[in-house]
């Protein structure tokens, strides 16, 4: 199974999209169209109003870092942790053995964490202006000589 291994920027690639198109589905209209019907959901679960804003920014815009697979480590952590709340005070309720109410939510965090401890991949930003490693590259004089 050595040739799954070259499709890891690929399947990175996959993962990237696939949760960035979730996250912009869920978190524009919180961003741009908030409704009252919105705003009460999060009253109703104990969060204040203002926290509708925030989520609406913290999934738009990761959404767009995670297409873009810059500073993906971040932002999928971010996710991931919101995610988080979500399970714990929002579909939790029914308790451990009501998968269906929270496989969604569970199925995201674990996808950002798993960005957020991987990383974006070869075929991302972070790759490109920061390295394999995440830190900026650098000449040096040794492998120029």
């Amino acid at each position: 199974m050595k040739f799954m291994k070259g499709l890891e920027p690929l399947s990175l690639l996959t993962l990237r999209l696939a949760l960035g198109l979730i996250f912009l589905v869920h978190g524009y209209p919180k961003l741009v169209h908030p409704t009252d019907a919105m705003r009460e959901f999060f009253l109703s679960h104990g969060f204040p109003g203002y926290f509708l804003g925030i989520a609406g920014i913290l999934e738009s815009f990761g959404a767009v870092l995670l297409f873009t697979g810059l500073f993906t480590r971040g932002a999928a952590l971010l996710l991931a942790m919101e995610m988080g709340v979500a399970l714990w005070k929002v579909h939790s309720a029914h308790g451990i053995m009501a998968v269906k109410e929270y496989e969604f939510p569970l199925a995201l965090a674990a996808g950002c964490f798993v960005l957020a401890t991987i990383g974006a991949g070869l075929v991302s930003l972070d790759r490109m202006l920061f390295g394999e490693d995440g830190k900026r590259r650098r000449a040096t004089k040794s492998s120029q000589d």
